[in-house]
């Protein structure tokens, strides 16, 4: 099996060490080590039509793991993005239950209309997943899906997914497994933060989740955002602020149901924070949620602004684009 990643060319300025390319992790966080892989075993056990797909980015999606534990049913399908949809929506017209992996920003950018014309547009049951999303690399704009969200959320039939931490993506893994559709789900790998078990968290497909509640803000959240939403209420708690956080790991289909009966309780600021630019994302989705729905309330976004992103080491990026913890609890004290 050949697992030879892409990488791009790195100032020699530049170190290459875990702060550039891991998934963000912030202190005093458990983790739990390649959640989606195990998860997708597990699942697998069960469901002998479930194949694992990847674009020569099999170690860098966890999907080695699955590799090793069947591989007869795993496709390398080297390094052609296109390929590997096309030959997904084939498998899934055969009974299969393909899980094709790679990069979010490759599955985005490079395969946009082979997963419309070759599994959207059929309805085809292909389950996408895409490894680094967002500002979790610090390898530069050829390999962050800034705006991976925004692309998938206008493709017809498709639903997308944002976890935020490895309990999210281990639940996820059999209910996308479960589901009839394509499904573009985002995912985390390495060693992966676990939060959420400390709030009675179950991942439902199209569902949001109000982890606490809080007077005075309400944070709608999705993906690692999540996390830092929570440690920034944590934070804020200590300057008497109640901050409620609503994590949305589905972000299409849209709960609009929850967000419009939380958003509408009045006298709190609504934040929507995401690991993604703030153009199309979950940001947009919700004000328009917000708009059709009636609901007038003060409204604030946290996400990556509208441009190619440096590169560097992800403590200083996430910073510097304000979507650090840091960044969340300074940004709300500002507003408040």
């Amino acid at each position: 099996m050949n697992t030879t990643t892409k990488q791009p060319s790195v100032d020699k300025a530049l170190p290459v060490t875990p702060a550039i390319i891991s998934s963000s992790v912030d202190e005093g966080h458990r983790t739990k080590s390649a959640p989606f892989g195990h998860a997708l075993i597990e699942e697998a056990r069960r469901r002998p039509e479930i194949v694992g797909m990847s674009a020569d980015l099999a170690k860098y999606t966890d999907i080695h793991i699955f590799a090793q534990a069947y591989p007869d049913r795993f496709y390398q399908m080297g390094m052609s993005e296109q390929l590997m949809a096309t030959a997904a929506g084939g498998l899934a017209k055969e009974g299969f239950i393909p899980f094709a992996t790679t990069y979010a920003t490759f599955a985005a950018r490079r395969c946009y209309d082979f997963i419309s014309q070759a599994v959207a547009e059929q309805d085809a049951n292909v389950k996408f997943v895409g490894g680094l999303p967002g500002l979790t690399t610090g390898y530069g704009p050829s390999h962050q899906a800034t705006d991976d969200l925004a692309i998938f959320r206008a493709m017809p039939n498709l639903t997308v997914l944002d976890p935020c931490d490895a309990l999210d993506v281990e639940q996820m893994v059999p209910a996308v497994a479960e589901h009839k559709g394509p499904v573009y789900m985002r995912v985390l790998r390495g060693q992966v933060p676990l939060v959420l078990d400390e709030y009675n968290y179950r991942f439902e497909l199209g569902k949001a989740a109000l982890l606490r509640g809080g007077r005075d803000v309400l944070i709608i959240s999705t993906g690692f955002m999540t996390m830092r939403a929570l440690d920034a209420a944590k934070e804020l708690q200590k300057d008497s602020v109640d901050v409620a956080v609503l994590h949305v790991p589905t972000v299409k289909p849209l709960d609009e149901v929850t967000i419009l009966r939380e958003a509408s309780r009045s006298g709190r600021l609504v934040v929507v924070a995401e690991n993604h630019t703030v153009i199309g994302g979950l940001g947009e989705a919700v004000a328009g949620c917000l708009m059709r729905g009636g609901v007038s309330c003060a409204f604030r976004q946290i996400g990556l602004p509208d441009q190619f992103l440096d590169a560097g080491t992800l403590p200083v990026l996430q910073d510097r684009y304000g979507i650090s913890r840091k960044a969340v609890v300074d940004r709300i004290r500002c507003w408040l």
